[in-house]
């Protein structure tokens, strides 16, 4: 019998002939397979006691149903029976006409496939076996028999991007991998060192393509914005020639399709994935700036395109295309490039392959916690005895978020942070706080004794033995721990995103295991921690100036060096773990997993002050690390750490901080630095670069700057016959005039530098200068002679 192990690309559940089919398709060593599951049934559950009338229902429907009697039951402790449909669509009919009856249903949500994956523990790897069958690229397995694996894949990637004029006619398409580099361009055959297919229109160019893909048959494809734009497109053109896009795993069309609430693109390709870098590196949790290719490539890996201004771009790309189509070849292929190497760099597929393997979610999913957690929690919950409960939106109470303590503004000599390690992963592990934890938990009374449950908020309480959560967390901490030791950075954080991430399911309403108890008594035992915490601190005389979520803030009352202050992190630390050890042991009979960390010293630390208040700010903060080569300034929530604020605002304070914290007399710097930019000295780093989070055409009664600014341009672009840049959202850079907001492109008018001065420098400076003695007003206005 042959027993393969493999990788899971896509997934597919699909009504044939009054039955289901599950296709899978999967990268192994020894090439593609699809794996094809057939009779496997759509199964919901409902309550027992309503199983008679679901009977009559479904013969009136004409449907063929089985009900099911299981040792299963509700959160509220009702007794559940499955209902087994034939097909998808039956299980989706009968599920509507139940809740249209007031009839109870729960799991009707998950898809038939997921479930036939996670009932398995099938996490990204998957071992099978079945008859298999040799095609042309790839072997089809039937009768399939599987069960979970471990199993690194080597997956083929492509880079694709494609060329076009601003009113979508496709130029070219690029494609850059190990397997074949080349770019697929209309036009008449040309002399080049370039790898160039010349097509002789733009059908031909979409027929080449999928040519290609049928020879190379990569797994996953990459771009940039690449679902939205170049496979939107791509299919847009395809559909206008009438022409099947079968670019899919054995000669199968892929599907695109829009949300009709948030427009977001989706596509699905048959055994292969698609994965945009932009929406890869949100869910990886990097941010930038600005997420063009050219910003991102620049500050990732110090190179970028070779046109930049996006009017240029247009202009000439269409001059390279009727011109010097080898040039526009070039440039095409470039970007391909630039996407694979910041693939490479940030080690995106690794974080995602990892991530599917941790959590079963597929490849190329955005976001993804609620799943990941419902993959995870599910089956468990099933072998427990319960069934999953179904969203309830409209019952949703907030819970409190972490503590953020009242800040002390001042100018400090030596402040420490001490951070607790996953705060809120370790108050799970440490409090035993589980969905089903819950639901037993209520069920027994409070107290110390073993069989007893553990206190947590808001009426919540948690059984000490029945729960999965603690467990589920202490496993991946241990793999976490691992991958560090092991220098695996994309395992490592794939991991901690998890891990941190079930916080966050568990107080979103959106999760079907929602519940304010749960989230409360995560959050809420936060807030009692870090108050204990700050108490013991200022016991020991030190003073807490700061606390946010799961950082305390401490001022150590003097100037002290980096090994001493080193020494009292370092005791404050021992300390503190070893009085949360043994509080929980003795109040609770539980094992602290809490551990608190001495994370940074600041030699000079600024808590300002909210902005025209005395009040201390939350969330704001700047402080000087290191010494020497290593010394270094970190702005939190203030200018500079923020893309909403010019670089003329960012500059003057990288500098003016650097000063203060350097007990340098800053009154000359600021003078002169007002003086030079009403000189116009620094007019490059006055730009505005803001996001139009809405339509243009949305915007009615309060009117933004950069939505002024964008209208404007897009009046202009209409005159020159340019494409339209931002009438659905975008990003929009523009200047402050004395005839108000111009966009950076179009600025006719003169520049307002006295709004530089009151808007930009003055909150800068208003921050620092008063703990000095200084007042900004008085050093920037203009100096009056003596006569």
């Amino acid at each position: 019998m042959t027993i393969e192990q493999g990788f899971l690309l896509t997934r597919q559940a699909r009504d044939i002939s009054g039955t289901t089919q599950i296709e899978l398709w999967v990268s192994t060593t020894n090439g593609p397979h699809q794996l094809l599951i057939g009779n496997e049934r759509p199964v919901f559950f409902v309550p027992t006691s309503e199983v008679t009338q679901i009977r009559t229902l479904a013969e009136q429907l004409h449907l063929s149903v089985e009900l099911k009697s299981l040792p299963l039951k509700h959160f509220d402790q009702t007794p559940l029976s499955a209902c087994y449909c034939h097909t998808v669509k039956e299980s989706q009919r009968l599920s509507e006409t139940l809740n249209q009856q007031s009839i109870a249903t729960y799991e009707d949500d998950i898809r038939l496939a997921d479930r036939f994956l996670m009932e398995r523990f099938i996490q990204g790897s998957i071992e099978f076996t079945g008859q298999f069958s040799r095609k042309s690229n790839y072997t089809q397995v039937s009768q399939v028999k599987s069960r979970k694996a471990d199993y690194a894949p080597k997956l083929n990637v492509v880079s694709l991007d494609i060329e076009c004029s601003e009113k979508g006619i496709l130029y070219s398409v690029g494609l850059d991998s190990p397997m074949d580099s080349r770019v697929i361009m209309v036009g008449e055959p040309q002399q080049s060192d370039l790898a160039i297919q010349w097509v002789k229109d733009e059908k031909a160019l979409l027929n080449a393509l999928i040519s290609w893909f049928e020879t190379y048959d990569p797994d996953v494809i990459i771009g940039w914005n690449v679902i939205d734009f170049d496979f939107r497109l791509l299919h847009k053109r395809a559909e206008w020639h009438q022409l099947k896009f079968t670019i899919g795993r054995a000669k199968q069309a892929s599907y695109f399709r829009t949300s009709a609430n948030t427009q977001q693109a989706f596509i699905s390709i048959p055994g292969r994935v698609v994965m945009d870098g932009i929406d890869t590196l949100k869910t990886a949790t990097y941010h930038f700036r600005r997420w063009s290719l050219e910003s991102v490539a620049q500050e990732l890996l110090g190179e970028g395109k070779q046109i930049h201004n996006v009017h240029d771009r247009m202009a000439e790309i269409n001059h390279m295309f009727h011109h010097d189509k080898v040039s526009l070849a070039r440039y095409n292929l470039q970007d391909c490039v630039l996407v694979n190497k910041i693939f490479a760099h940030t080690h995106l597929l690794e974080f995602a392959v990892e991530r599917a393997k941790l959590t079963g979610v597929e490849l190329d999913r955005v976001g993804g916690s609620v799943a990941a957690f419902t993959n995870l929690y599910l089956p468990q919950l099933h072998r427990a005895g319960y069934v999953a409960p179904n969203l309830h939106p409209e019952n949703w109470l907030a819970s409190p978020g972490g503590y953020v303590m009242d800040s002390i503004p001042n100018l400090y000599d030596s402040v420490l942070v001490l951070d607790f390690k996953s705060l809120y992963p370790s108050i799970i592990r440490s409090f035993l706080i589980d969905p089903m934890g819950l639901i037993e938990g209520l069920q027994q009374e409070i107290g110390n004794a073993d069989n007893q449950a553990v206190p947590g908020f808001r009426g919540g309480q948690f059984h000490r033995h029945r729960h999965f959560l603690p467990h589920m967390i202490e496993t991946l901490w241990a793999a976490r721990d691992e991958a560090k030791r092991n220098n695996e950075k994309a395992f490592s954080q794939a991991i901690k995103i998890i891990m941190n991430s079930f916080y966050g399911v568990l107080g979103s309403s959106g999760c079907r295991f929602f519940d304010t108890r749960l989230a409360s008594s995560i959050t809420m035992r936060g807030h009692e921690i870090m108050k204990q915490t700050k108490a013991l601190i200022e016991e020991k005389g030190y003073q807490v100036i700061y606390g946010d979520t799961d950082s305390t803030f401490v001022s150590l009352n003097g100037q002290f060096s980096q090994a001493q202050a080193d020494q009292i992190g370092n005791e404050l630390v021992t300390y503190i773990n070893q009085w949360w050890n043994e509080h929980l042991s003795r109040q609770y009979g539980l094992t602290s997993i809490l551990e608190l960390e001495y994370e940074t010293h600041y030699k000079k630390f600024l808590m300002p002050t909210i902005r025209g208040q005395e009040t201390g700010s939350k969330k704001r903060y700047a402080g000087l690390i290191g010494d020497g080569a290593n010394e270094k300034i970190v702005f939190k929530g203030l200018e500079s750490a923020r893309t909403d604020w010019t670089p003329l605002a960012q500059s003057f304070q990288q500098q003016l901080y650097s000063m203060v914290f350097h007990d340098q007399d800053p009154s000359s710097f600021v003078r002169q630095f007002v003086e030079d930019t009403l000189a116009g000295q620094y007019d490059d780093r006055l730009v505005y670069q803001k996001r139009l989070r809405r339509k243009l055409s949305e915007y009615q009664k309060n009117v933004p700057p950069q939505v002024r600014a964008a209208r404007m341009a897009d009046e202009i672009n209409q005159k020159l016959g340019r494409a339209l840049q931002y009438q659905n959202r975008g990003q929009i850079e523009y200047l402050i005039t004395l005839n108000g907001p111009e966009p950076k492109e179009y600025v006719k008018s003169s520049i307002d530098y006295q709004h530089y001065i009151d808007k930009q420098l003055k909150p800068v400076a208003d921050a620092i200068l008063p703990f000095i003695g200084l007042d900004f007003k008085t050093l920037s206005e203009p100096q009056l002679g003596l006569f």
